[in-house]
């Protein structure tokens, strides 16, 4: 097996091989019929039915974002920032998994998500999340709105323009409007900056993932909507991966 996948292009096909084993064993369906899906492309987190997000196994369901393990990172800055008691949103939340890292590290917080996709709902729901249909902030009790201690979002901020760039089994499987963030990849980040001012307690810090050149326009857009504090996250070789920004207090 290892050697198809080697042949196929796949650059772990050992670590694919264990994982297509490991699934099979655990009654995902015959080994034959798991390595021809990978084959076709199709996500291996969809193929063994969860995927491993900050030590947690967090279902995927096919047709649903796989997490990607650089949002790890924004999950456990989530946590830092959540108090014990407090109250965060999760918007786009796909699966749940960064809903499902702020559950398990803050039991006693009140956590909630959004997302408009409803096979992403039902997903995030099996996994525990208390998941609400919706685009961005709409469905929030208005009860929630300015009480939030954390927002974050993981949204599509592929630009439109570069989305061919992608690998061909992201494109082929993977849903396009959790991918396609249009024009310069920041029309969604721009309204989740302006649901989270919304969402916001005095106080309250807002993450949200980016790439590329986005920080600068995110952070002005911040600025206008009276967020403070701002800076970028960046992973160990310096790329921008979010952007944080802090509702001032008073």
């Amino acid at each position: 097996m290892m050697r198809v996948l080697a042949a196929s292009g796949f650059l772990d096909p050992e670590g694919e091989a264990i994982a297509l084993l490991a699934a099979a064993n655990e009654g995902a369906g015959a080994i034959d019929e798991l390595l021809t899906r990978r084959l076709s492309g199709e996500p291996i987190a969809w193929i063994a039915g969860w995927v491993p997000f900050c030590g947690i196994r967090v279902g995927v369901d096919p047709g649903v974002f796989v997490p990607r393990p650089h949002s790890e990172a924004l999950a456990r800055r989530a946590v830092e920032v959540l108090a014990e008691d407090g109250i965060a949103v999760d918007l786009c939340t796909g699966c749940g998994a960064v809903a499902v890292v702020l559950r398990s590290a803050r039991p006693n917080a009140g956590v909630l998500a959004t997302d408009i996709d409803p096979v992403a709902v039902s997903c995030a729901r099996r996994n525990g999340v208390d998941a609400l249909l919706g685009d961005l902030d709409q469905p929030v009790p208005a009860e929630a709105r300015g009480r939030a201690d954390v927002v974050t979002a993981i949204v599509p901020y592929v630009p439109a323009e570069e989305l061919h760039l992608l690998p061909r089994d992201v494109l082929d499987h993977e849903p396009r409007r959790a991918l396609d963030g249009g024009p310069s990849g920041t029309v969604i980040l721009l309204r989740a900056a302006e649901a989270a001012a919304r969402l916001l307690r005095p106080g309250g810090v807002v993450l949200l993932e980016l790439g590329g050149d986005q920080a600068g326009a995110i952070a002005d857009a911040m600025t206008a909507l009276g967020l403070s504090e701002i800076r970028q996250l960046r992973d160990e070789d310096g790329r921008d991966r979010a952007i944080e920004a802090r509702r001032p207090e008073g």
